[in-house]
């Protein structure tokens, strides 16, 4: 299953804090039924590729909706191919 880390950056909303566009974000990810896990500077989604482009676009858009004057989206898609990959199974292979 494919993984899509998202970070997004409001950029002239008047206020220094994300706390509040990661808490819309993660609704709309939770809306989608996908799975999700938020790190200090970015969130981390797994999905259907089609699915993660869409719910990603929607939270680019969600932050110039809410009036950010510029908004900054950086995505990274981990998609392989030859062997299922899984949000947990990634982070417990670093722990292990």
């Amino acid at each position: 299953m494919p993984l899509l880390e998202i970070s997004v950056v409001p950029v002239g909303t008047g206020s220094e804090s994300f706390s509040s566009d990661v808490e819309k974000a993660i609704s709309l990810i939770e809306q989608n039924g996908l799975k999700y896990q938020v790190t200090p500077t970015s969130t981390i989604i797994e999905g259907e590729i089609d699915k993660l482009m869409d719910v990603a676009q929607v939270i680019h858009l969600n932050e110039i909706k809410n009036n950010a004057k510029r908004v900054v989206t950086t995505i990274k898609i981990d998609d392989r191919v030859d062997k299922p990959i899984h949000l947990e199974d990634q982070v417990n292979k670093v722990k292990d």
